[in-house]
């Protein structure tokens, strides 16, 4: 079974993209996808397609709150059904 973070990488190279291009799966983990090039609204998007692959509630106000990959891996492993 893939972790979480093999499963979030390949999420975010089906569904964002910056300039037409997907964004790169070997974005460090330390970094947001804002620093990426992601734009807020894609990353809200983004938001309802973790809910719908983690089976996780997650808001809006968390795009905000979580700051890098690994901080969402954290997020998603401690509250993943």
């Amino acid at each position: 079974m893939p972790t979480t973070e093999e499963r979030l990488r390949q999420l975010i190279a089906e569904h964002l993209e910056v300039d037409g291009q997907p964004v790169d799966r070997s974005l460090p983990l330390d970094s947001s996808l804002m620093d990426a090039g992601v734009s807020s609204m894609d990353i809200v998007a983004f938001g309802r397609v973790i809910q719908q692959e983690f089976s996780v509630k997650f808001a809006p106000e968390n795009c905000a709150e979580i700051q890098s990959l690994a901080g969402l891996i954290q997020f998603l492993d401690a509250n993943a059904a």
